[in-house]
Formats: C-alpha cells, structure tokens, sequence
C-alpha cells in the first residue's frame, strides 16, 4: 500500500505530560531560525500539526515536537513546539521530553554521568544537563529562558467571577497567575474541570485587559496559559507549593509545568519571597514535581528579569509510526467539543 505520508515518532512525557517528538518523516523546513521555522509551519505547514495532534491519531492533551537541525552554531539540535492549538516558543516539559529522547535513542551521543547539550527553541539557546546512568537519562536540568514580570497585582474583571487579582509573567510563555485560595480552591483532582471553565475565562479576560507584549520579540504577544497559584509552604527547609496550569483549548497540564514554573519564579523574585539559589519544588494537579532555582538576575530590555533553571526527569513511553492512507477522509483530523472545548 502507498501511504501520502508517514511520520515517525517517539513517544516520552515528563512528570505525567505527553510530549511526543517527531524522528523522522518531515523535510527541512524553510527559516533562517528555529523561531522563522516555527512561523513558517504556523503559516503554511500547520497540516502536519494538525495530523499528528487532532483525532483520530492524536488527542488534546498532548503535544509534539519537531526536531530540526539547529540554526545557531552553539547548539546542538533545533527544535519546534506544537501544542493541541497552537505553537509556543518555549515549554519545559517538552525540552526534558525532547532532550530525553535525543540521548536516549542515540540521536545525540550520550556522556555518562553527565552529558551537556544545547537546544535551540523558538524563544532561544536552552542550556540542559542531562544526568545518567546505564543508558538512561536519569534527570533533566534546562537553564530556561530569561524570565519576567509583566504586571503585578492588577485587578481584572471576569464574568462570572467579578473583579480578581493577577499577576502576569513571561517564562517561555506569557502567564496570567492568580492566587487558587483566594478563588476558593484547593487544587484538587476533583476540581480539575471546574478550574479548567474558570481559567480559560480568567485568561480571555487578562489578554483583553492586560497589555503583555515581549519587549524584544514583538511576536510574542498573548497570554497563552492561566496558572493557578496554590499557598506556600517550607519543608525540610526547601519550599514548596502546588499550582496547575490550564491549557487552551481548556484541559490541565498534567506537569507542574516548567514554562509556568519559571514564570511563578519571575513573580515570587519581584515579590521578595525567594532568593538567587534558592530551591522551590513545584507541584501538579496529579502530584508530580519540579523544582526550580533562580540561579542568576539580569534584565530584559531594561526591565528586571531572572534566569531559572528547572529540574525534572521524563521517561520514553512508546514508538508510533503515524501513517495516512490517501483514502483517509481525516488527513489533518477533526476535533469534537466534548473534549476540544472552545474558548468563549
């Protein structure tokens, strides 16, 4: 049988995650970088996101990502992000997914006990280290992108909830954070589908009212995710804290998520409540953990940011050959509403 395309990919996730990454199947993508190739697929290739992600091959609580020879000498490999409904230029979990997979199927050559790499996303060089053991990537630590406040302690008006408190930062990705107590939630797994009706209503609601605009790439322009904050708390000296991110189209990331994670380190930096060095594990709606460490200051444009380094472990989970046959009347899939929520 002829097939109009096969795609080759490696199942991993990290922390309960799903972030598969594509091996094999796609050609060389036009853009001089890792953030023009991302916006040449966005533009005029977004078939192949959709063909992997929507139904029937794909689902909305995964994501994909598309490993491309690096565009920058210092790095090692390049890699494209595509979540359920758009692509980001940056995510933790799919760095340590994508890292993960990298060494563990000998794409790159692994260096035991530690090997150094350096990944080009769309937002830029993520420095990683990558500890193992036996042929297994034991642990991921990524030097994230520098990472800011935008807004701190606005008031926003969302409908249905009245006039709330959030903060807004940039990890990665631009997020909208608000304090789940205050809300009154606890950040349980029985909450999960009410918080996921309430976050995307908080985020609509943010972009609208809160200007978030990245002051050295313009493209970068939308608040992609609302984080839900739980309380601090220090054990055996370290704090920690639980939090859950709501994605779009409106589902939860089952990580504690390392983009987000950076932003609430951003907020908790500008806040005075940690400092350079210090230790913060941060904690998913399913129990999983991260931690996170400002391990320097600089500045983004003038404004006051800092550079977090995230800590997390992910494992390969499955090999898919994703094929479609010309008679398929799905080539770029479909998405149904009880699960594809839409955004209103």
């Amino acid at each position: 049988m002829r097939f109009s395309r096969m795609v080759t990919v490696v199942g991993a996730h990290a922390a309960g995650e799903l972030n598969e990454v594509i091996t094999g199947g796609v050609l060389p993508v036009p853009g001089d970088t890792i953030f023009q190739k991302m916006q040449y697929l966005e533009k005029h290739g977004d078939e192949l996101r959709q063909f992997l992600l929507h139904e029937p091959r794909g689902k909305v609580t995964q994501c994909v990502n598309l490993v491309l020879p690096a565009t920058h000498p210092e790095a090692d490999a390049g890699f494209i992000i595509m979540e359920a409904e758009y692509y980001v230029p940056m995510s933790g979990t799919n760095t340590i997914c994508t890292a993960t997979v990298l060494l563990e199927t000998g794409m790159i050559p692994m260096v035991e006990p530690v090997t150094q790499l350096t990944l080009e996303a769309p937002a830029g060089l993520v420095k990683v280290r990558a500890d193992c053991k036996d042929g297994k990537v034991t642990g991921i630590t990524f030097a994230n992108v520098p990472s800011f406040v935008m807004a701190l302690d606005r008031k926003v008006e969302v409908p249905g909830l009245g006039t709330i408190t959030a903060d807004v930062a940039y990890g990665g990705m631009i997020y909208v954070l608000v304090d789940a107590n205050a809300l009154g939630y606890d950040i349980t797994q029985d909450e999960a589908a009410e918080l996921v009706d309430v976050g995307e209503k908080i985020k609509l609601a943010a972009a609208e009212q809160i200007p978030a605009i990245h002051p050295e790439n313009p493209e970068i322009h939308t608040i992609n995710q609302t984080l839900f904050a739980g309380p601090m708390r220090t054990e055996n000296g370290v704090k920690r804290s639980k939090n859950t991110v709501i994605v779009s189209p409106g589902r939860h990331d089952r990580s504690p998520c390392g983009t987000g994670t950076s932003a609430r380190l951003a907020v908790l930096h500008a806040k005075g409540q940690i400092g350079v060095g210090e230790r913060f594990v941060h904690e998913s709606i399913i129990g999983t953990e991260f931690i996170g460490e400002v391990i320097e200051t600089t500045t983004v444009a003038g404004r006051p940011a800092i550079r977090p380094a995230i800590t997390g472990t992910a494992w390969i989970s499955a090999f898919h050959q994703y094929v479609l046959d010309p008679t398929d009347p799905f080539p770029t899939g479909y998405k149904l509403g009880d699960t594809w929520k839409t955004s209103r």
